[in-house]
């Protein structure tokens, strides 16, 4: 490996950033969808196939999560969701992050219960 493919493999995400889109079709594929907001956040309205697994808990409560399966995070944001993206990278989940969080998933008329 040059020294160029090992920068960039330093630097780069080991997650990947999706759009609502991506997720909904990572979803009818079987992906799981975590959303890492607070409990307060959780109760403003989520997408009906989500998990509830709080930033601040996700390392710790990784149980029910399956590694065969792809697992989108998301957030109010974007910002959270990729921090939980990155951690579930770190534990070998093959990892996503919604761009834009539930803020975006709103903006394209996703369900939201």
């Amino acid at each position: 490996m040059g020294l160029i493919d090992a920068l960039k493999k330093a630097f780069s995400k080991p997650y990947k950033t999706i759009s609502v889109a991506q997720a909904k079709d990572l979803l009818g594929s079987g992906a799981t969808l975590i959303d890492v907001r607070s409990a307060q956040e959780w109760r403003t309205g989520r997408a009906p196939q989500a998990k509830h697994v709080p930033l601040d808990r996700l390392q710790s409560s990784t149980a029910g999560i399956q590694k065969t399966r792809p697992v989108i995070t998301v957030c109010a944001s974007g910002v959270r969701s990729a921090s939980a993206a990155r951690l579930l990278a770190a534990m070998g989940y093959d990892a996503y992050s919604v761009r834009g969080g539930m803020a975006a998933w709103r903006q394209a008329g996703e369900p939201v219960r």
